[in-house]
């Protein structure tokens, strides 16, 4: 995900998006766990992009309170 497109979304959307994210992450860990995992770089794209939504959905959270 790019964050010009965590932008354009509202911040129900980035809740789910998040959600939907932190359960790959969980299936990522237990792939890597029980060593199934194939695509090695996916567990640091689906970290990043974690990341990269809490600060969307944080610096939103803000503006519209602040």
């Amino acid at each position: 995900m790019k964050a010009s497109d965590a932008w354009s979304k509202t911040e129900d959307e980035l809740k789910s998006e998040l959600g939907g994210l932190k359960k790959e992450q969980f299936n990522l860990r237990f792939q890597q766990a029980t060593g199934q995992l194939e695509n090695t770089a996916r567990v640091r794209q689906v970290r990043r992009d974690i990341a990269r939504v809490k600060t969307v959905l944080a610096a939103k959270t803000t503006k519209s309170t602040g």
